[in-house]
């Protein structure tokens, strides 16, 4: 269903790809089913494989396809890969599917964050050195019917009114300091192009998400 590449915001100034009645949510399922905890080791694989795919396409016009054989980076997973230059955002592209091996996904994504963002001009083989390169791996999405159920600063936030939808990761509410309510009106009223209290209408959708989140300043 929800096959679709989105721009995200990971961090301020940066935007990405919402999420009643008696419905009973499955939210606190979300922890509980995504279990992925990469190792340090597979961490660093995965952001190698993001910065050469970039720096081949870049240099070499070429996409590459790694020869892949760790079971965990094999599976399927959604994934966002967020670039930063001097602090500030400089391309950001995800895919919240989980229908693409994960380290295939970084591959993908990390291309589309240097060259398809449309905010940015696209990056260049000479800034690349200043390119810090940052992962976000979803968990699957789970729908809630209230607001209630999402937390501020763990759950990245899906919304969706008929064909208009918008995106925030986890880690967003953070880094631009903002309540659940101003988190949730930017989401509609910025990424989604809806009225800011659009997530209070029982017409809108709205799904959370984990991520395990690391980047190259870590390691």
């Amino acid at each position: 269903m929800l096959r679709e590449k989105f721009r995200a915001r990971s961090s301020v100034g940066r935007m990405p790809h919402s999420h009643c009645g008696g419905q009973r949510s499955e939210s606190a399922r979300v922890h509980q089913t995504f279990s992925l905890m990469l190792t340090k080791e597979q961490r660093k694989r995965l952001l190698k494989i993001a910065r050469k795919s970039i720096e081949d396409y870049l240099g070499k016009n070429r996409k590459i396809k790694p020869d892949e054989r760790d079971p965990l980076l094999l599976s399927a997973s959604g994934v966002f890969v967020t670039l930063h230059k001097d602090g500030d955002l400089r391309g950001c592209i995800g895919r919240l599917s989980a229908d693409k091996p994960l380290y295939l996904g970084v591959c993908e994504m990390a291309v589309e964050a240097a060259v398809g963002d449309p905010r940015f001009a696209p990056v260049n083989l000479e800034e690349l050195e200043k390119i810090e390169i940052e992962i976000s791996v979803l968990s699957p999405m789970t729908r809630v019917y209230s607001a209630d159920e999402i937390k501020l600063g763990a759950h990245g936030v899906l919304v969706k009114q008929g064909f208009s939808s918008g995106v925030f990761l986890p880690q967003v509410a953070g880094e631009a300091g903002w309540s659940k309510e101003e988190f949730l009106s930017q989401l509609c009223s910025h990424k989604a192009g809806l009225e800011p209290d659009a997530w209070k209408d029982k017409t809108t959708e709205l799904y959370i998400f984990t991520a395990e989140i690391f980047s190259e300043r870590n390691y």
